[in-house]
C-alpha cells in the first residue's frame, strides 16, 4: 500500500500561497532533504495549480533533479483540464476515491508538492500519512492559509530539523481519531 506524503513551504502563520516571491530571502540548506524526497518517491500528487507552474518550469530544467522530476508519473486533481502532458494522469472522477485507489496499489510513496487546496481535502478524507512543514521566520499576515476552515486535525510530531536561514523542518504524522 502505498503511502501519501506532503511537503510544504508555510510562514509561521501558516501562509501556504505561491511561496516563491516570499521565500527567495531565505537559503535554508535543503538540498539534500528534497533530494532524498523526491529520489524516495514512485510519484507525484499536484494539485492543477501546482501542476502548470511545474509544466511549465521543470521540463525545460536540467540537472539530476530535473531528470527525476520530468520522469516521475504525475497524477492530477483537475476538474478544468482535459489534456495533460509531462507523463500526467487527470485524475478521474471524485478525488477522494481516485487517491484511495492510487494509495491501494504497490509502490514507493506519492509525493505532494503545495497543491494546498488537494492537501486540505486529503487531509480532511484523513488520506494523509505524513506533513512535511518547512516554516519559514517570517509572518505574512495575510494570504491563503494551510490551515482554514476549522477543520481539527490532531497531529503527532515525528521529527524537527533546522535547514539554516531560520527556516525549520518540521515532520508530523495524523493521529488517528478513536
Amino acid at each position: 500500500m502505498r503511502r501519501v506524503i506532503v511537503t510544504e513551504f508555510l510562514t509561521l502563520d501558516g501562509v501556504y500561497e505561491e511561496a516563491t516571491p516570499w521565500q527567495r530571502a531565505y537559503d535554508p540548506d535543503d538540498g539534500e532533504f528534497k533530494r532524498e524526497e523526491l529520489f524516495g518517491c514512485g510519484g507525484l500528487l499536484l494539485g492543477r495549480v501546482t501542476y502548470e507552474g511545474f509544466a511549465a518550469y521543470w521540463p525545460g530544467a536540467t540537472g539530476a533533479f530535473a531528470d527525476r522530476m520530468n520522469s516521475l508519473p504525475k497524477f492530477v486533481a483537475t476538474t478544468t483540464l482535459t489534456t495533460l502532458d509531462w507523463m500526467a494522469t487527470a485524475l478521474s472522477g471524485d478525488v477522494v476515491s481516485a487517491v484511495r485507489a492510487l494509495k491501494q496499489q504497490d509502490g514507493p510513496y506519492l509525493l505532494v508538492y503545495g497543491s494546498g487546496t488537494l492537501v486540505q481535502g486529503l487531509l480532511r478524507h484523513g488520506l494523509v500519512d505524513e506533513l512535511r512543514l518547512m516554516v519559514f521566520p517570517l509572518v505574512l499576515g495575510s494570504g491563503k492559509r494551510l490551515f482554514a476552515g476549522g477543520d481539527r486535525l490532531p497531529l503527532k510530531l515525528v521529527s524537527t530539523r533546522g535547514l539554516g536561514a531560520g527556516v525549520l523542518l518540521q515532520t508530523y504524522e495524523p493521529v488517528a481519531a478513536t
